[in-house]
């Protein structure tokens, strides 16, 4: 079924590329059907690219959706023009006396500043207190993840050694119909400087560990009520994601390790072992069924 996108997005071209079922606004209009409503609060910095990852995902299951792209008001971008951005993307109080059967936080670069010192954290903190009477279950993304563990549940995040940067093997620690379908196995990439401490979340009431590494520690948590999910890695990256960010680091002369177990032999000139793929798609999915359309209710 097709995923619903403002009209002209650069990342539907792509992804109808890819047979994705895109439909634009006109088409979207004239079709008698209760499509599930997600916004996406994208706080990444290159916008055009984690559309494109979290459209694949979301457009490879049998529902039809209707996507909101928000931004943060109080931020001004450096890297996507005002101009991309005033023509696809609203703002929280665009949308604030709406509803939303599911909405998705990504992750943001400012993970090394304490949250209050983020330019737009006021701003964040009112949308993750909104999401909890008008969203039916929120996805948090990396530093997503952190924001809404420390702002529902006042867990912290550390600051790591070296950047956790690579493709980590997780198992299942715990059992939840977001985990249907799953190996027991499961690869996630990783590109972070911080983390929330293991038995910080395991101490924490209403909150379950579901997926854990003992390299990359805790990947998947939920709430007892389904209505948050924090995934402190990136399964919607792309095959080169990683490898990009190592290219790019070594360029501007950062220090920055090779991505671990991600490149075959660790040769980069033999690409990405892409390991993660599959379970990214079973992952939103699972959300998607069993989190958002199952227990949304059909009126908003």
């Amino acid at each position: 079924m097709p995923i619903r996108v403002p009209n002209l997005l650069p990342a539907a071209e792509i992804l109808q590329r890819e047979n994705i079922f895109i439909m634009d606004e006109e088409r979207a209009i004239k079709q008698d059907i209760r499509e599930l409503k997600i916004a996406i609060l994208n706080l990444m910095p290159v916008k055009q690219d984690t559309e494109v990852q979290l459209l694949r995902l979301l457009g490879n299951t049998p529902l039809q959706i209707d996507i909101t792209l928000l931004r943060p008001a109080s931020h001004e971008s450096k890297n996507t023009s005002s101009e991309y951005l005033n023509t696809f993307y609203k703002t929280f109080d665009e949308i604030s006396e709406e509803k939303f059967d599911g909405m998705i936080i990504t992750g943001a670069p400012v993970e090394q500043m304490p949250f209050e010192e983020v330019t737009y954290w006021q701003e964040l903190t009112d949308i993750m207190e909104w999401t909890k009477n008008h969203v039916t279950s929120t996805f948090h993304i990396c530093w997503g993840a952190q924001a809404g563990l420390y702002y529902h549940y006042g867990i912290k995040k550390f600051e790591l050694q070296e950047k956790r940067f690579g493709v980590f093997n997780h198992k299942l620690v715990g059992q939840a119909p977001l985990l249907y379908g799953f190996d027991d196995t499961v690869y996630i990439p990783h590109s972070r400087h911080t983390e929330v401490c293991r038995e910080d979340v395991k101490a924490c009431e209403g909150v379950y560990v579901l997926l854990d590494s003992k390299e990359a520690g805790v990947a998947l948590a939920i709430s007892s009520d389904g209505k948050q999910i924090f995934a402190t890695g990136h399964a919607e990256y792309d095959p080169w994601t990683l490898g990009n960010e190592y290219k790019r680091d070594l360029e501007r002369d950062l220090p920055i390790q090779m991505p671990h177990h991600y490149f075959i032999d660790n040769d980069m000139d033999k690409g990405p072992d892409v390991r993660w793929r599959s379970h990214a798609y079973i992952l939103f999915s699972n959300w998607l069924n069993y989190y958002v359309y199952q227990v949304t209710p059909y009126v908003l």
